[in-house]
């Protein structure tokens, strides 16, 4: 958005018409001891063109890296006109949609979101965002645990196969409320959760399981036989899912035989491009039993008196600024910018689109497992099926291979030595529908070659897992 400064006479003529005499004067009753005379800290102002120079330096410093890392963040392919909609002015400045009368684009907008989500997901209602995926579980957790009153042990089976990051964000949200986090192995052979391994939980207290899907290695669960498991012992079961996967594989709202209770996940991969941390937005929907227990809005539709559709905000139960302390939510930020991102993103690809992306996805990570396991020293670590990513082994020294793959301007994966150091040198690969045949043989043709001079020049082989 352009910035138009106030002249020195627009500024006399705003003091003139409020009867000031300078700017101090609208800052006098703050006492002359708390002002700071000069930001001794603040270097010397820059012109545009210096400024410019300046960002455009510091953003080629760091390149442009080919991206074959995933892990939660995902450098999809986004329209231009995604980004060219949602900034101009009457989104990118639009009031919060408290005064309906003033704010009916926005209300109508987050209104096809929800619509959206909850067709994406196959559950009965979307709220209108929450602040990224990592918390947005954490508030599924603290959902489930005031919807299920059955339950007094606050227990929620949470398989090691979810998102490390997002386990302990709802650690650290969740842990001083009396929740306890169960962590629930995974298969060595298939890296998904074994049904069978919960048996010697029946009979207990279990408030809800957590079932993310595809999860964070890539691989797909038996969501069936897992929610149907969960269900029986009187649990609720809560859905981490990528969207863009939901395209293809059947949505959380239809898993076992009453479906997920909560559904919810990072909305990233919908039109928002990569960044340093962010911003990232997440997405919550649920059955309509539980509706009153979702944290933070949802937007309505009505009829006004002249027969007309109208958009208003419907629910806020308990909400943070309502209840305080008793609220839903005491993270109050949604993402609604980047919500406005991910609904002109979904009507532009619409549902074959998004499919499409999805198979995309899926056929570029098999063409990049195929290109890197042509060798003797990288295999696929897991036997089942996976959806764009995938964990692939190394015979080599994981960190000796990384470094000249990085020296080359690529993000080649992302090394899990330290979320799962039992799995040795492994590496998490994913190739998005962004990554084209060229990219892939180039990723595949220097690391062959990293591979043949370290093998020559004598660098220990390590034995591969068993």
């Amino acid at each position: 958005m352009p910035f138009i400064p106030h002249t020195e006479t627009d500024i006399r003529d705003m003091l003139e018409a409020i009867g000031a005499s300078d700017i101090d004067q609208l800052f006098d009753e703050i006492p002359s001891g708390l002002r700071i005379g000069e930001l001794s800290g603040v270097p010397a102002g820059m012109t545009e063109q210096e400024i410019s120079r300046l960002m455009v330096a510091r953003a080629e410093a760091d390149g442009r890296p080919l991206c074959f890392t995933g892990a939660g963040a995902y450098d999809h392919h986004i329209p231009a006109a995604v980004w060219e909609i949602t900034t101009r002015g009457e989104f990118y400045s639009a009031y919060t949609p408290y005064q309906a009368e003033a704010s009916q684009g926005t209300l109508q907008l987050l209104y096809e979101f929800q619509t959206m989500m909850a067709g994406l997901t196959g559950m009965d209602v979307s709220n209108a965002s929450l602040y990224d995926g990592a918390s947005a579980l954490a508030e599924a957790v603290l959902m489930a645990v005031r919807a299920n009153r059955k339950s007094k042990s606050r227990r929620i089976l949470v398989p090691t196969t979810v998102h490390p990051q997002y386990r302990k964000t709802a650690h650290t949200i969740v842990n001083n409320q009396g929740i306890e986090l169960v962590d629930v192995p995974y298969c060595s052979d298939g890296g998904n959760t074994v049904p069978d391994s919960l048996r010697h939980l029946e009979g207990e207290d279990i408030t809800a399981l957590v079932i993310q899907h595809p999860n964070f290695f890539g691989v797909l669960e038996e969501v069936d036989v897992l929610t149907e498991w969960a269900h029986k012992q009187g649990a609720l079961v809560i859905a981490v899912t990528n969207p863009v996967s939901l395209a293809l594989l059947r949505p959380p709202g239809e898993w076992g035989g009453q479906g997920a209770d909560i559904a919810c996940g990072e909305g990233q991969p919908l039109g928002v491009p990569l960044a340093a941390g962010g911003p990232y937005f997440g997405y919550m929907c649920c059955k309509q039993a539980l509706v009153r227990q979702m944290p933070g809005r949802i937007v309505g539709r009505t009829i006004d008196r002249d027969e007309r559709d109208g958009y208003t905000l419907t629910l806020q139960a308990r909400e943070q600024h309502i209840r305080r302390s008793r609220a839903t939510s005491n993270i109050c930020t949604n993402q609604g910018l980047l919500v406005t991102a991910a609904t002109i993103y979904m009507a532009l690809l619409g549902a074959d689109g998004l499919a499409n992306v999805a198979r995309a996805c899926h056929a570029n990570t098999r063409a990049l497992v195929d290109r890197l396991t042509g060798n003797d020293c990288v295999s696929p670590l897991f036997n089942r099926p996976y959806f764009h990513e995938t964990v692939l082994q190394f015979s080599l020294p994981l960190a000796d291979v990384l470094r000249p793959l990085y020296a080359h301007n690529l993000l080649p994966g992302y090394d899990l030595s330290k979320d799962y150091p039992e799995l040795g040198n492994a590496l998490l690969v994913c190739a998005t529908e962004a990554r084209s045949a060229a990219d892939i043989d180039l990723y595949a043709d220097h690391l062959n070659r990293i591979i043949e001079s370290q093998t020559a020049a004598g660098c220990p082989v390590q034995p591969k897992m068993a």
